[in-house]
């Protein structure tokens, strides 16, 4: 990741003639071909890099738009500075794991009833959250940051991924300094990454901003990109995921190339494999909403599954599957899925024992 766009496109094309139809240096020699190429069912996957840093925006005005109407009303539903700046917020490197790896339910400081004092234990309204995500490939030095007309020779490629969220424990903490132990808990990305340069044929225009942003925000190429994104609950009664949103990266307001910018522009140096979300993606209908939060509206309603069983959040045993792949003309650029099965969350009387 960190030798750069010549290195990266180097790397890829020489691995693409060697797995090409028409080169005979594993084609023909079937001993090495064995050697060479392992069946996925054989191979335990692991995080594709070193994550020292994790940073979470909050780029998709749909998703922004709807938790602002839950929460503050139609009439105030995006905070002053959303339309100005990528938001985000620094995540927890140490959480983030790998498709495949249980969840444990968190239990936190809740306050379900506004007039009485706030409760531990479990968290009961568990969710996911629809996300892509990119990598660094070369990092930058303090004191510098990375304009704009640079970023894209930092942005190595990208994964899904699922910013697992406590609900009820982020309402009660969220304020003032945003979201804490509601989103430290578990972040799962899928172990592919696909370069931006095997992306390139699917960029699509970028949204178009309502407020032109300050100069050190603004790109005239696009950098959009047409990512198909599924999520389903599969849970222990069934054997097939049940289908609950299908969205697009497409739909993100802020771009990339925007976000690292802005991340950067203190003069905050960031490294080789340090991870960038995207936020929550969420499209304009129903069923393209990127968390249970959404879906249920904030639990006012049901999201019913294919055998019939009904959710608002995520309960203990399901198992949350998140796809995405790029469709060409005849052919598709997958990212492997996104999945994580809840574990239920530690009896309490592990969090009780005092102190000697």
């Amino acid at each position: 990741m960190s030798l750069g766009r010549n290195i990266w496109r180097e790397t890829r094309a020489v691995l693409q003639k060697i797995l090409s139809k028409d080169e005979p240096a594993l084609r023909d020699y079937p001993n090495l071909r064995e050697r060479c190429l392992i069946p996925q069912s054989h191979v335990a996957m692991h995080l594709p890099a070193h994550i020292g840093d994790y940073t979470d925006f909050y780029s998709s005005r749909e998703h922004a738009t709807n938790l602002g109407i839950m929460l503050r009303g139609p009439d105030n539903a995006l905070m002053p500075n959303w339309l100005h700046l990528p938001v985000g917020y620094h995540g927890r490197a140490s959480s983030v794991v790998v498709s495949g790896t249980p969840i444990r339910r968190p239990s936190g400081q809740t306050r379900p009833n506004d007039d009485q004092p706030p409760v531990f234990g479990p968290c009961k309204l568990l969710d996911f959250e629809v996300e892509m995500a990119f990598f660094i490939g070369p990092g930058s030095s303090m004191g510098k940051p990375i304009p704009i007309s640079q970023t894209q020779d930092h942005i190595f490629g990208m994964v899904v991924m699922n910013d697992w969220s406590a609900r009820d424990i982020q309402k009660w903490e969220y304020v003032p300094l945003g979201p804490f132990l509601a989103k430290n808990f578990g972040t799962t990305i899928s172990p592919w990454v696909v370069t931006m340069e095997a992306l390139a044929p699917f960029l699509v225009p970028n949204v178009t901003q309502e407020v032109t942003p300050l100069p050190y925000l603004r790109h005239s190429d696009a950098f959009n990109f047409d990512i198909n994104l599924e999520v389903g609950i599969k849970t222990e009664s069934m054997t097939e995921t049940s289908v609950v949103s299908r969205t697009n990266f497409k739909y993100m307001y802020w771009t990339m190339k925007q976000q690292l910018a802005h991340h950067t522009v203190t003069g905050c140096n960031v490294a080789s494999g340090d991870l960038m979300g995207s936020g929550t993606i969420s499209g304009k209908t129903p069923d393209s909403l990127g968390s249970m939060m959404e879906l249920s509206w904030r639990g006012s309603k049901t999201v019913t599954l294919n055998n019939g069983e009904t959710r608002k959040f995520i309960q203990d045993n399901d198992d949350v599957v998140i796809t995405g792949w790029c469709q060409g003309d005849g052919y598709r650029v997958g990212f492997g899925s996104c999945s994580g099965k809840v574990l239920p969350a530690l009896p309490l009387e592990e969090f009780n024992t005092p102190s000697s």
